[in-house]
């Protein structure tokens, strides 16, 4: 998967992640009630996600489902970021996460299973 989602379509998607399957006029509803969007805007963005591959309509109703889980797109998200932001380099990730953050033993252990297990 190449396409990375804007933060206008990350949006969406969460919506859609939660409800599916669900559609396009009750995605319009709920982003209009937690994001303040109106009808159009949330319909672009849909036509957006859908020209991207990331979800399908279907009629009746216009019911959005998705072709990515929200576990695939984070895993895109992260590598971009590590790329990006941290040369490739994920111990410069961790080492900024856990520089100013305090965690407890409890953290500790689960990121060692983590690791250990991986």
């Amino acid at each position: 998967m190449q396409d990375k989602l804007f933060e206008s379509e990350a949006k969406v998607m969460e919506i859609i992640w939660a409800k599916n399957p669900i559609s396009a006029k009750e995605i319009s509803m709920i982003a209009a009630d937690t994001i303040g969007w109106n009808k159009n805007t949330t319909y672009t963005v849909i036509k957006k996600l859908e020209a991207k591959g990331f979800i399908q309509r279907q009629d009746p109703g216009f019911i959005c489902t998705p072709l990515v889980s929200q576990n695939q797109m984070q895993k895109v998200e992260a590598v971009s970021l590590v790329k990006k932001m941290f040369g490739g380099s994920r111990k410069a990730l961790f080492s900024a996460l856990l520089e100013d953050e305090p965690l407890s033993e409890e953290e500790i252990s689960a990121l060692r299973d983590l690791i250990e297990n991986r």
